[in-house]
């Protein structure tokens, strides 16, 4: 979806992606002309800052990073919540976009709703996007182009699939909830997101979605990628029950910035979108 106004100006090859959520918001530089990243910043909110209105919160926020000022060619806001489902092409009905969440999500008749087309891979993302920040955003950065977080990272798994005719599990792990996605050879077969409070709802999880699949805990690849790390608790649990765990190769993404492993894999589909 878009949403732009007529300044025309010459081309400067500089990119602007911000990843925006109720918690914080992180943005990413690009220089188009050597695709590799100039510029990132994290934002949390303090959980004190709560009752403020989001668009206070972004707005104090904003006023310390000069690149949220600069002029870019393309802006992309790439809007991250579990508010959102994929919906195979031939069952997409632009009409009807509330009525494929409301299996998944709360649904609210005030509840603006809209959608991402996964052309190569025949499916539509539906979700609802923070609209009280895209309308901070169009006051303060002007034109841009905004995107669910799931249709970047379901679309980057799948090409990660590519001839391979095993079927994978990727848990994109982050605070609060988490995703799982599992693939064959670029056909999803499964997309979730899941909410999680100690390591064992984690793995409890995990292995419901393995069994309704028939994935075997001792032959299927689980990669993971996100927040999670060696040392956790959560991936104690997970090597304890699944044979063959992974972190998910960030290294091709590596080479194009300066940041951490770690960092490559939390910030994976803002680093590349």
């Amino acid at each position: 979806m878009s949403i732009h106004n007529t300044n025309i100006t010459s081309k400067n090859y500089k990119k602007l992606s911000i990843q925006v959520s109720l918690n914080g918001f992180s943005f990413c530089c690009f220089d188009t002309l050597n695709n590799t990243i100039t510029a990132f910043n994290e934002v949390q909110f303090d959980s004190a800052q709560k009752q403020n209105k989001i668009e206070d919160l972004y707005a104090s926020a904003f006023k310390n990073y000069s690149e949220l000022k600069e002029t870019y060619d393309d802006i992309l806001v790439i809007h991250n919540n579990n508010l959102s489902t994929f919906v195979p092409t031939p069952l997409f009905d632009e009409d009807y976009l509330g009525s494929y969440l409301q299996y998944t999500t709360k649904v609210f008749e005030t509840d603006f709703f809209t959608f991402d087309q996964i052309t190569n891979y025949d499916m539509h993302s539906v979700y609802i996007p923070y609209i009280n920040i895209n309308n901070f955003l169009i006051d303060n950065v002007g034109s841009f182009d905004y995107k669910h977080v799931n249709s970047i990272l379901v679309e980057k798994i799948l090409e990660g699939s590519k001839n391979n005719d095993e079927k994978k599990m990727v848990v994109n792990f982050n605070p609060e909830h988490f995703e799982i996605i599992v693939v064959q050879n670029q056909k999803l077969l499964l997309f979730n997101s899941f909410e999680y409070q100690t390591p064992e709802d984690f793995i409890y999880y995990i292995l419901f979605t393995a069994e309704q699949l028939n994935l075997n805990p001792e032959i299927f690849q689980l990669e993971l990628l996100g927040t999670i790390h060696q040392n956790d608790p959560f991936y104690d649990i997970a090597y304890k029950y699944i044979r063959n765990i992974s972190f998910l190769d960030v290294s091709a993404l590596k080479e194009k910035n300066n940041y951490t492993t770690a960092q490559n894999q939390k910030h994976y589909i803002l680093f590349q979108s």
